[in-house]
């Protein structure tokens, strides 16, 4: 079996280092080959001269984009160039930083062995982020439930067999969230618990923010689930309030108006025709091993 380990990157070169020297590391009893593809964002910060010999792992490439896109869509132009560029049977998502576990590499490889056809994904269980950063991303899985129907338990660290990725590819709403363009095109998925690792170098760098494009990334991919049970939500408050309106009890309303909103203007980040184009981003490609 060949598998490709996806990296995006922006500004982390130490942590790249590190997580290459673990995975390198948790691979050397893993009868499969090993191939690292890097995905360089767009980074001001210069790249390493030098990379260690990493013995087990088969071959290191870095795609260095031209500009900045985020996290979402680097992957989903790695996810798009291995599959037009490279010969492989599975595709590992991983983030830089060390919060997903080089360890649980041997995991998702050993589920594979065991159901080959369908997506593994990293069920998270245990966080290493503060109580208020918890407690929000707690909100984060409830919202996101209630006005989608979707379990989004996941994130980028899972394992894509062939043919999901060739899906993932014409999906536009890869272009903008890779976890619920995947809990969008499979259904059935297999998950395995994992922890959230420490980050190598510096703090996390998921801010309120950010976490909040992140949910409103995944719910857009849904709007159609979000309109409908918005609209649920609305006929039955007004019928229990209307001898009772009053400026307050309009406020839900419109934070609910609000929120639609936001998640439509949101899946326009959706774009299958830029996906397509997002070769012509590509700066060049580097072979480090």
């Amino acid at each position: 079996m060949k598998f490709k380990v996806l990296i995006p990157l922006y500004n982390d070169w130490q942590s790249l280092l590190k997580l290459l020297e673990n995975i390198n590391h948790q691979v050397t009893d893993i009868d499969k080959i090993i191939s690292i593809v890097v995905v360089n964002d767009g980074s001001n910060e210069k790249a390493p001269d030098n990379f260690p010999n990493y013995s087990k792992i088969n071959s290191i490439k870095i795609i260095n984009l031209k500009e900045n896109v985020g996290h979402a869509r680097s992957i989903a132009t790695g996810l798009k160039f291995i599959l037009e560029n490279n010969d492989f049977d599975y595709i590992i998502p991983m983030d830089s930083d060390g919060e997903d576990r080089p360890e649980e590499i041997k995991d998702l490889i050993k589920q594979i062995e065991a159901q080959s056809d369908l997506p593994i994904v990293c069920e998270r269980i245990k966080r290493s982020e503060g109580f208020f950063f918890k407690f929000c991303y707690f909100l984060h899985k409830l919202i996101t439930f209630t006005f989608t129907g979707e379990s989004v338990r996941f994130g980028n660290f899972t394992c894509l067999p062939k043919e999901v990725v060739k899906v993932m590819t014409n999906e536009k709403a890869t272009w903008s969230s890779f976890s619920g363009a995947l809990s969008k095109i499979s259904k059935v998925k297999i998950g395995i618990p994992s922890e959230r690792g420490m980050r190598y170098v510096g703090p996390s760098k998921m801010s309120f923010k950010n976490l909040i494009v992140h949910s409103l990334a995944i719910m857009a991919v849904f709007k159609i689930n979000v309109l409908i049970r918005s609209t649920l939500f609305l006929f039955v408050y007004l019928f229990l309030i209307y001898k009772k309106i009053s400026v307050i009890t309009l406020i839900p309303l419109f934070l609910i108006i609000i929120f639609v909103l936001l998640v439509f203007l949101t899946s326009r980040r959706e774009n299958l025709e830029n996906y397509r184009n997002s070769n012509q981003n590509i700066f060049d490609v580097k072979n480090i091993k």
